[in-house]
């Protein structure tokens, strides 16, 4: 599967997301870089489908049909749209998200499934206290399960600390697995990310032309054009 972003933009002039162009693969790991506190969620859900962008296409195997993106795609933890509670438990989310792939959810099932993934002690943790290698290997693994999935997109996991490295080599393992998986990151962990620290394949890093500032009056907020 591909899915390709051409000159996707949001908001007047670009000022929400200025243009940008990437491709997700089957099989690979892109990363791209969006900055500011807005852009890396706004450039995931249009990733993914679930936002309209103001200009540019979106497309999947070359067709323009945005009920496919959203089918064959998860966005994970994407901050003030899906991110989990910092105050939920790590078994609550698990639950949670056992019930969204259709599968039992009760408490002993989170438990199987934390058992069979090393994370069992992580239980009763707040999932704000979760470092972030747990984190994100915890919620891409979750995502996957879901039917029809092959594209993970996962928003901004530098604003949990650790290493970059480690949370890219997870990334890499899912891509790996056959998914498309697509990390949109802040420029700094982008920089670490530069060969030759990364391993296997050569991240792509669409390069966004810097946008003109958000205005506090809009007439229309881009939440309202999120598709479930």
């Amino acid at each position: 599967m591909r899915i390709e972003l051409d000159a996707v933009s949001k908001g007047r002039a670009g000022g929400i997301l200025p243009p940008t162009s990437l491709v997700l693969e089957s099989g690979q790991a892109t990363l791209a870089t969006a900055e500011t506190e807005q852009r890396p969620s706004v450039l995931g859900l249009i990733a993914t489908g679930r936002m309209r962008p103001s200009a540019g296409t979106v497309t999947v195997d070359g067709l323009r049909s945005a009920r496919r993106v959203r089918r064959a795609s998860a966005l994970i933890d994407a901050p003030d749209v899906n991110d989990p509670a910092p105050d939920v438990t790590v078994a609550g989310i698990v639950a949670e998200e056992l019930m969204f792939a259709g599968r039992r959810s009760d408490p002993l099932a989170a438990r199987r499934w934390l058992d069979q993934h090393g994370l069992r002690p992580l239980a009763a943790t707040p999932m704000g206290e979760v470092s972030a290698d747990d984190r994100i290997r915890m919620l891409l693994e979750l995502a996957s399960l879901r039917p029809g999935v092959e594209a993970l997109v996962l928003v901004s996991p530098d604003r949990h600390g650790g290493d970059p490295v480690h949370w890219w080599r997870i990334a890499q393992s899912f891509a790996d697995r056959g998914f498309a998986v697509l990390v949109i990151a802040g420029i700094a962990a982008a920089t670490a990310l530069a060969p030759p620290t990364t391993t296997r394949r050569r991240p792509a890093r669409p390069r966004l032309r810097p946008g003109s500032a958000l205005r506090p009056a809009r007439t229309r907020s881009p939440r309202e054009d999120i598709h479930p």
